[in-house]
């Protein structure tokens, strides 16, 4: 009896089938038929290999006024916090990963 496992994709051929995808004009299952794989193989290798910005530090523009003390930030997740409270780094710090779990 045939093994009907398919053998599994290396890195390099699972991004080289992605970029193929990516550039070749066709439907997903078009594609995918073209060249004999299911649609969720490519579904998993695209979301397997989709570059996520990794996280980092961002630049920031720092604005002196003279009518307020304090801080606001904006977290990447949408929480604005503002503060007159005079933080230092280490208890900005665990605020800021309270205020992005949450």
């Amino acid at each position: 009896m045939a093994d009907k496992r398919r053998q599994r994709l290396s890195a390099a051929e699972a991004a080289r089938l992605v970029n193929e995808y990516e550039n070749c004009g066709l439907t997903r299952g078009e594609y995918c038929k073209q060249i004999g794989i299911p649609v969720g193989t490519l579904d998993y290798h695209r979301r397997r290999h989709v570059r996520r910005p990794a996280a980092s530090l961002i630049p920031v523009k720092l604005v002196e006024s003279a009518q307020r003390t304090g801080f606001a930030l904006v977290l990447s997740n949408g929480r604005r916090i503002e503060s007159d409270w005079d933080f230092g780094a280490e208890g900005l710090a665990r605020l800021v990963r309270v205020a992005e779990q949450a």
